[in-house]
């Protein structure tokens, strides 16, 4: 099978760390061209990961007709504007989460792409990976009971001003850039979605952006999800989920090396056990499943109704932290 020829937006911190190296295994998709606002930094990029056609504006990449599809990686808000262009040229896009700013703007990103029929879909890379695969179909077999609560937990220390996770104009944020795992893997292990939340926020004096947050969301039935994030403190993730039966916890839920097992550990009353899944690259899995979709031109493996979905929940968020009170979840 000849492989989709992959055109990435911005030279990528994101991809050359974590996605540039699992590619090279990929069966389905070929890193074919590099777009840059700087021609030399994207000449040096696609002599590093293999890229064929390095090019000195975004534009003139998605004017190529070789490129058989668009990854974009760029800074959250700039990604409804290169999403509808990437969909005027007529090019399916793999969009790094989270799709726009608000639920406005994940609608709109959506619904242009419906309109010119172009595949969307928001890289939320961690449910490709057979730990969580596992923990769902744990979750689905009923051996936990019925799940009641949730919770997770997301953080990292960056104070650098010049970073874009700490530039509010860019869509910096600890909502933004890891809240929206918190919430997703909440909403896919409750099988459902909140119905209003509560949630406290730290905002930094300087970047203006959002550092430590914690939420309640409320599922409905006693249903409920706990989170707190934060991007000033020690990392750590961790991700758990209780049942009237029993109760599972994912070790590495998010940025799971590629190299070791997963680790998902299960207790019931028969007892512990912690189970080790495959060896995997969460990001290969996703690119190919991604691929799959576009070549077979059947639905993306992730629908974008997810993303919008997930985009009314951290609006939702910001809202009870502004009105220090329960905030309906607005669907869209």
């Amino acid at each position: 099978m000849e492989k989709l020829r992959m055109g990435v937006l911005g030279c990528s911190k994101h991809y050359a760390l974590r996605v540039a190296t699992p590619l090279r295994e990929s069966l389905l998709v070929e890193p074919y061209a590099i777009a840059s606002r700087d021609a030399v930094k994207a000449k040096e990029f696609a002599a590093a990961w293999d890229f064929t056609k390095p090019y000195g504006s975004y534009e003139d990449l998605l004017a190529d007709p070789q490129v058989d599809f668009v990854y974009n990686p760029l800074p959250n808000h700039l990604h409804l504007e290169y999403i509808k262009k990437a969909a005027d040229a007529g090019k399916p896009i793999l969009c790094e989460k989270p799709l726009g700013l608000n639920a406005r703007e994940a609608v709109e990103a959506a619904e242009y792409c419906l309109k010119k029929g172009v595949p969307l879909m928001e890289a939320f890379m961690y449910r490709f990976h057979p730990q969580w695969r596992h923990a769902k179909n744990i979750v689905q077999s009923g051996e936990l009971g019925t799940i009641v609560s949730t919770n997770g937990v997301f953080s990292y220390n960056n104070k650098d001003p010049f970073n874009i996770r700490n530039i509010a104009s860019d869509g910096g944020g600890a909502i933004l850039d890891i809240g929206c795992y918190t919430v997703s893997s909440a909403r896919f292990l409750m099988a459902g979605e909140p119905e209003r939340v509560t949630a406290a926020i730290t905002w930094d004096p300087i970047f203006k952006t959002d550092t430590l947050v914690s939420a309640l969301l409320d599922f409905g039935g006693g249903r409920v999800s706990t989170f707190t994030i934060g991007t000033q403190i020690f990392p750590y993730q961790r991700v758990s989920a209780f049942g009237t039966g029993g109760s599972l916890s994912i070790q590495i839920p998010f940025n799971m090396y590629d190299d070791v097992p997963g680790k998902v550990a299960a207790a019931t009353p028969l007892g512990e056990r912690l189970i080790e899944t495959e060896i995997a690259s969460q990001y290969l899995l996703e690119f190919d499943a991604f691929a799959e979709a576009v070549i077979g031109k059947t639905e993306v493996p992730t629908p974008v109704s997810d993303a919008v979905a997930n985009m009314a929940v951290l609006d939702a968020v910001f809202a009870s932290a502004k009105s220090g009170k329960w905030e309906p979840v607005v669907r869209c």
